[in-house]
């Protein structure tokens, strides 16, 4: 059964104050057998501005294919700095865990096998959580008793680092335009890396112009020092938010529209006049993400033969990461 929506939070349990009606929920693919399968959580990333479609239903439907059942998450986000984050996305996938562990059997899944597969600033938040996971408290005590600590982690061109090699705009959404020093260092993840974070796949492109290439090798080294069992792999050409670096990801299919609903609800808001935004801020919204009508094609023709040309080689990702997991799960 593919496409299941499941909302992650009780409205009485989800208080994040830019949602306007929106609840974070998990996507599924699950195989119609009697099978029990490893499960693979697929995080998008977009700047935690937007949950991209790009890196959603394709993602999914290649580990589907692999055998995997799969759970999108939906988290939230903040498309226009309208309320901080701060540890709401985080609390989004910790809950998501402990609900797939904690009915694994419902969903026919090992419970020792729970990857997480993140990009970018979805990279960005199941790091996060794969360093930080024993911080995490479940309001309700059922789930909180369940252990929300990935089994391993795929961290696709991930941002990693509030220092040098940043992602401005991430950090941005999480903590404001004035962050606390303690909060970027809570969240710059490489000084948090422990024996107790799960094993990590790291990808990128050497000439990733969004996200710096030094952000998977800061986390790679600390992976190393703390004597965490990881791979890095660093392609030579590529841009920023490949995904699965396919012939469908290049022409834009499978953009799926189910990772929009917050912008959606947000645009709706604005245009009835319920924020502080101008009406054709929320008409803005619904024509950047192709809600109210198709997005502009994104590459020209020249920058889309080139692409053509390194997709063979990015998109070893997704072969590599597999045996990576096999030989980590010894299956």
């Amino acid at each position: 059964m593919k496409g299941q929506r499941t909302e992650i939070w009780k409205k009485e349990e989800y208080s994040y104050e830019g949602a306007h009606g929106f609840i974070p929920v998990m996507v599924s693919y699950m195989h119609e057998d009697d099978k029990i399968h490893p499960a693979m959580v697929v995080v998008p990333g977009g700047g935690y501005r937007q949950v991209s479609r790009t890196e959603a239903h394709l993602v999914a439907m290649d580990f589907y294919e692999a055998d995997y059942n799969v759970f999108v998450l939906v988290y939230t986000v903040n498309p226009l700095d309208e309320v901080p984050l701060e540890m709401q996305p985080l609390q989004d996938i910790s809950r998501a865990i402990r609900m797939i562990r904690g009915k694994a059997e419902e969903y026919r899944i090992t419970p020792e096998q729970i990857a997480v597969c993140g990009f970018s600033a979805g990279g960005h938040l199941c790091a996060s959580l794969s360093v930080h996971w024993k911080d995490i408290k479940d309001p309700d005590p059922v789930y909180d008793r369940v252990s929300n600590r990935p089994d391993a982690a795929i961290l696709a061109y991930p941002v990693i680092t509030a220092g040098k090699a940043a992602h401005p705009g991430s950090f941005v959404a999480l903590f404001g335009e004035n962050p606390d020093q303690k909060d970027l260092d809570y969240m710059s993840l490489e000084k948090h890396v422990t024996a107790d974070t799960p094993p990590c796949f790291l990808w990128q492109t050497a000439t990733d112009e969004s996200v710096p290439v030094e952000n998977s090798y800061l986390f790679a080294k600390a992976c190393k020092e703390a004597g965490v069992p990881y791979a890095h792999h660093v392609f030579s050409d590529g841009v920023h938010g490949m995904s699965v670096a396919t012939e469908d990801w290049l022409e834009e299919r499978g953009r799926e529209p189910y990772t929009m609903e917050q912008i959606r609800l947000l645009s709706e808001a604005i245009l009835r006049g319920e924020t502080r935004f101008e009406k054709k801020t929320g008409e803005e919204l619904l024509a950047k993400y192709g809600i109210s009508r198709s997005a502009p094609e994104k590459w020209s023709r020249d920058e889309k033969e080139h692409l053509r040309k390194v997709l063979k080689e990015v998109g070893a990702w997704r072969m590599l990461a597999k045996c990576w997991l096999a030989a980590v799960w010894d299956v």
